[in-house]
């Protein structure tokens, strides 16, 4: 097997980079690239000098630790390098390791896929390590921690025991049939079986909140033109994200941003204002708004959340009120205007887009209407892609075909499909078709 080195932390200029090398030779090179005569203590930090082989030039001044096998992240000799963070350093120091014999530069995720083949680590635990890498909210980082610290695992691992000791219980009255066990004894696992089931439904009946916080929380703004969405887009982006005009129609199409709302990541799209498409005029421009409302009306049955803004000086338009539903947020706009209805618009979230007031408001009920459904608890873990939820269907429906068959062998062989889905989920079972597709997406050095 090649010996592989890649740069571990970010890209550029800094003062400190880490190269890691994994494999057999990796301390073969460490001593040649320092000059040892024998292999430094494991996991105890040196200084040295690392010089080119052979021309005896100094690379560069490094602090290094060795971590011997299999007590490593891969399971393999690994060394770590912490150099200066130079572009001239780290280019002069990786081609001297490709000079030397078996060693390559690593592939994306090359690391986590050795320790996922050396059984340091499950394929859960390894998707969480791309999660975490990739975090950006204190919501992401805490699913991600929560899944690499083996709570999938450990529910998929126990439903997948469960499955494995009706499976043994119902192939011993298979395999036995001298000792006069009637198939009735079958029907004693029955109650198991049909917990299990309830138990895999209810974890997937999740709203897809574990999905959701890897990739987003979807918020929409929907409203009728100039109500002053584009303008609350701004506002809650702190940034001129939408145009805002006093011109009706002025957003056609959605705009989206990325935030992070109370430590959850979020996904605000504003959209085309809705009114009749009767009221949008003849002037050529009424199919392309018709357009933009239809596309909003749209994404308000696909978001999690909707906030529905209405222009408070106004009489409530019933279009935007007609979207409402148990997700929903009502916001009344224009507060620090004069003509205000602050008596129509009671119950309303009541603020000003444009000078701020009453915006921390709707960011608090929208704080506490996300925390609500997307918090993250260690005794309830959420699934986090759609592999887990396509494999867990799949030995859902083989566990209810197992209920509704008679015979001993149909009832093993649906219960051994079922525990094979919930393995391919963990890389207990045939997951070789996988390993590509996910760890692909990693970066290199991982």
């Amino acid at each position: 097997m090649d010996t592989i080195f890649a740069l571990s932390s970010a890209k550029g200029k800094a003062g400190i980079a880490v190269v890691r090398v994994s494999g057999p030779h990796a301390l073969l090179s460490l001593k040649q690239l320092a000059g040892l005569s024998e292999g430094p203590a494991p996991r105890q930090a040196f200084f040295c000098s690392l010089k080119n082989p052979q021309s005896a030039s100094i690379v560069d001044h490094a602090l290094v630790l060795y971590f011997k096998a299999p007590h490593s992240f891969t399971g393999e000799d690994v060394v770590e390098y912490h150099l200066h963070g130079s572009p001239a350093v780290l280019d002069e120091f990786f081609s001297l390791l490709s000079n030397i014999e078996g060693h390559r530069h690593a592939d994306h995720g090359e690391y986590t896929r050795r320790a996922f083949e050396n059984g340091k680590l499950d394929l859960t635990k390894a998707e969480a390590i791309a999660d975490l890498i990739d975090a950006e909210t204190q919501a992401q980082k805490d699913q991600a921690l929560l899944q690499m610290g083996g709570a999938l695992t450990d529910l998929y691992e126990g439903w997948r025991e469960r499955l494995i000791r009706v499976m043994a219980y119902v192939e011993a009255v298979i395999d036995f049939p001298d000792e006069d066990i009637p198939d009735s004894e079958v029907t004693k696992m029955i109650p198991e079986l049909k917990s299990l089931a309830q138990d895999i439904r209810a974890h997937l009946d999740d709203n897809r909140k574990g999905e959701r916080l890897r990739e987003g929380i979807h918020v929409v703004i929907l409203g009728a033109p100039n109500a002053g969405k584009s303008s609350l887009m701004n506002a809650l982006s702190q940034r001129d994200v939408a145009i805002v005009s006093p011109m009706a129609g002025t957003t056609r199409d959605m705009i989206e941003t990325h935030l992070n709302i109370a430590g959850y990541p979020v996904i605000l799209t504003d959209t085309a204002g809705i009114r009749s498409l009767s009221a949008s005029g003849d002037d050529g421009h009424e199919e392309i708004e018709g357009e933009g409302i239809r596309r909003a009306i749209a994404r308000a049955h696909a978001a999690d959340i909707r906030i529905l803004l209405f222009d408070g000086t106004k009489p409530k338009d019933q279009q935007t009120q007609s979207l409402q539903n148990e997700n929903s947020l009502l916001v009344a706009n224009k507060m620090d205007d004069p003509g205000f209805l602050k008596d129509r618009y009671e119950g309303h979230i009541a603020l000003s887009a444009t000078n701020g007031q009453g915006l921390d408001l709707l960011l608090e009920n929208l704080a506490t209407e996300i925390k609500g459904r997307y918090a993250v608890v260690r005794q309830n873990p959420t699934l986090t892609r759609t592999r887990h939820r396509e494999a867990l269907q799949k030995a859902l429906g083989f566990i209810e075909n197992g209920l509704a068959v008679t015979a001993p062998e149909l009832m093993a062989e649906e219960t051994r499909m079922a525990a094979r889905e919930l393995g391919r989920i963990t890389g207990r079972v045939d997951v070789e078709d996988l390993l590509d597709v996910i760890f692909r997406d990693f970066c290199i050095g991982k």
